[in-house]
Order: C-alpha cells, then sequence, then structure tokens
C-alpha cells in the first residue's frame, strides 16, 4: 500500500477516535447543561484553537470561493445537528442515531465513486461492511425502524455527509482556515437557532472545562478528517471518520461501566474488518 493511503488510513482512524471522544465527553456535559449549550461552547473553544493554529502555523490562505463554500459546508454540518437534535427530542433515538450515520458514511462513498472513480472491489465490500457496522455500533434501542420516522435521521446525514463532501473539496491544501470559516458559520446558525426556541445558549461556568475538552478533541477530528482526505480518497478518509461511533461506544464501555450489546460488540468487530479491507 503506498504511504499515502496508509497517511489517510491513520488520519481518518485518528479522525474517528477524536470525534467519539468528543461526543463522549460531549454527552457528559450534556448531563449538566443544555445540548445546545454544550454543543455552540465547544464549537466556540474549537472554533478559536483552529483559528490559532492557523495563524500561528501559518496556514495556506484558500481562495475566498472555497471560504464561502466551507462556511456552507458549516451550515450543512449545523443544519443536520439540529435535525439530529429535533429527531432525538421527540423519542426516535432508536432510528436516529444509525440512520444518521449510516447516511453520513454512505454520500462520500457515492461522491468519491463519481470524483475519484470507483474503487476496488476489496474496499467496495470494506466500505458496505463499514457502513454495516457504523449501523450496529449506534443502536442506542429498539433497532425497528419506521418509514415515518425516518425525514429527520435522513436530513441529518443528509448534513453531515455534504460537510465531509464540501469539506475535501473547497481546502485547496490548507487544513485549518476552511474549518475556521466552517465553525464560524455554524456557530452563527446554532446560535439563532437557540435564541430563537429559547434554549440557552452557553453552558455554565463551572461546565466550561469538560466542554472545552469536547471542543478540543471535536475540532481535533475535524482536523484529521481534513489530512485523510488531503492524502486519499475522500471514501476511504470519510468512511473511517465515520467509525466514530465505536469510540463512543468504547469510551462508556471502560469508563462509565456501560454495557455493550451483542448487536454494539458486532459492530465493533465488523469495524475492525472493515478497516483491515479499506486500508489493504
Amino acid at each position: 500500500m503506498a504511504g499515502s493511503e496508509i497517511a489517510s488510513g491513520m488520519f481518518g482512524l485518528a479522525s474517528a477516535a477524536s470525534w467519539g471522544a468528543g461526543d463522549f465527553c460531549g454527552g457528559l456535559a450534556s448531563k449538566r447543561s443544555g445540548a445546545y449549550a454544550v454543543v455552540i461552547g465547544s464549537q466556540l473553544i474549537g472554533g478559536v484553537m483552529l483559528f490559532l493554529a492557523a495563524v500561528v502555523l501559518k496556514d495556506n490562505a484558500p481562495p475566498l470561493p472555497n471560504l464561502f463554500w466551507a462556511a456552507v459546508a458549516g451550515v450543512l454540518g449545523s443544519g443536520g445537528l439540529l435535525a439530529l437534535y429535533r429527531s432525538l427530542a421527540v423519542g426516535h433515538m432508536g432510528t436516529a442515531a444509525p440512520v444518521s450515520a449510516v447516511v453520513t458514511a454512505a454520500l462520500p462513498v457515492l461522491a468519491g465513486a463519481v470524483v475519484e472513480g470507483v474503487p476496488g472491489a476489496i474496499k467496495l465490500l470494506g466500505f458496505a461492511l463499514a457502513i454495516v457496522s457504523v449501523w450496529f455500533v449506534s443502536q442506542a434501542g429498539s433497532g425497528r425502524v419506521e418509514w415515518k420516522h425516518l425525514g429527520l435521521p435522513v436530513a441529518a446525514g443528509v448534513g453531515f455527509g455534504l460537510f465531509l463532501v464540501l469539506m475535501n473539496r473547497v481546502n485547496g491544501g490548507a487544513v485549518f482556515w476552511p474549518l475556521v470559516a466552517a465553525r464560524a458559520a455554524s456557530l452563527i446558525v446554532l446560535s439563532a437557532a437557540a435564541a430563537i426556541s429559547k434554549n440557552q445558549i452557553l453552558p455554565q461556568a463551572s461546565h466550561w472545562p469538560l466542554v472545552g475538552v469536547a471542543g478540543l478533541l471535536d475540532a481535533g477530528g475535524n482536523t484529521f478528517y481534513v489530512l485523510a482526505s488531503q492524502a486519499g480518497r475522500l471514501d476511504v478518509a470519510a468512511v473511517l471518520s465515520s467509525l466514530y461511533p465505536a469510540s463512543t461506544v468504547v469510551l462508556a464501555w471502560l469508563i462509565l461501566k456501560e454495557r455493550i450489546t451483542r448487536l454494539q460488540a458486532v459492530g465493533i468487530v465488523a469495524a475492525v474488518i472493515a478497516i483491515a479491507m479499506i486500508t489493504n
């Protein structure tokens, strides 16, 4: 396997680990503060760190049209987040998490096939197995899916998937500035949505440490994803990054002693096999 493919695989897995850990910390913080406050606070912390990294590391400044499309990606990602929260709020957790995760992983695979060509058979089988593993690992309740409940989870997955696709296409050799633009646009949308719905916008002072850790991990996941997509194919980077639910589940098992269901265990094993196939 070429060095660029190895780098892409490693960055993709690092993105999944970082995103999963960030979701774990964000989930803990959400038990103390409102979900909007945690997300906005973590996005703010992550955005500041991405800005500082861009300045200190003298990141390449992409063309203004690229920054515009990165901002569009941020809006789509925040729209996906709002759709996911809405679906969770109306009691469809067992459908929302797995459906949104599968759509998120599948969209970049389709985009990658169109833009970069269809990958080899082993990689295609690995993508399919990875998507199945994401479904299994993301199960948080009844696996029963009702068609009438699919709208919001699919919308969430489309928002997240388009974020991954656009961030791959607009980086132009830059790493941090496109993420800063995406984060700024996302903060505007989420803050406006929180204000309109009369939700708490920022967490309480005592909750900032955990929120800050979640924000740093989320920003790290974004950075690793951009690096993965620059080093190799979009579909490889996106699918490996989309395995983040496995990281969240494992951390909950290790730290909170939460039980891993049989279905989730099968999903984790399937993810490991899929990784070997995708990075082959």
